[in-house]
């Protein structure tokens, strides 16, 4: 995979691995985590209709957008409640707003490295003379997914976001 200005797209996904912070899931093990890098391609449909599909993420140039999934897959024999993924905006990458989805789950963001979650109107940022002003999405380091309801044996939830390379 390439990347111009030497950016390896491997270490941009590296980065963007998802980690598990739900207890009981994490101890057992039950919760096997992908993140796939993907971008929009457009395409034409049997009646040629142009549509956009995604593609793996093998030459991204900055100002492209890529399009991260992570799926969450239950691979024990009993329910995991409580799972909440946490995800860092992968390095050299700007988040891109309200583009964070995952149905069943509450979404929120962490400005200061993963430490403080918090809703996108909650959050601040301070300025270099002390007084504060409300976060942008490119001041976001994380994401955070917490899925409301037990993740089945068997079950993939899915999260997605979008960002942009520097």
């Amino acid at each position: 995979m390439k990347v111009s200005r030497g950016w390896c797209l491997a270490s941009v996904l590296a980065a963007s691995v998802a980690t598990l912070s739900a207890a009981q899931a994490q101890e057992k093990g039950c919760i096997l985590l992908k993140t796939v890098a993907e971008v929009e391609q457009a395409a034409k449909d049997e009646r040629g209709n142009e549509t956009k599909r995604l593609v793996a993420a093998e030459k991204v140039v900055p100002g492209d957008e890529v399009v991260y999934t992570v799926s969450a897959t239950n691979v024990c024999d009993a329910n995991a409640d409580a799972v909440v993924i946490d995800n860092p905006i992968p390095e050299h990458m700007t988040y891109i707003a309200e583009s964070a989805i995952g149905p069943g789950t509450e979404v929120t963001f962490s400005v200061d490295g993963g430490f403080n979650y918090g809703k996108p109107n909650a959050l601040t940022m301070s300025n270099p003379d002390g007084s504060k002003r409300p976060a942008a999405a490119a001041d976001y380091t994380h994401i955070r997914w917490v899925m409301r309801n037990p993740l089945k044996p068997g079950a993939v939830a899915f999260a997605r976001f979008r960002a942009v390379l520097e």
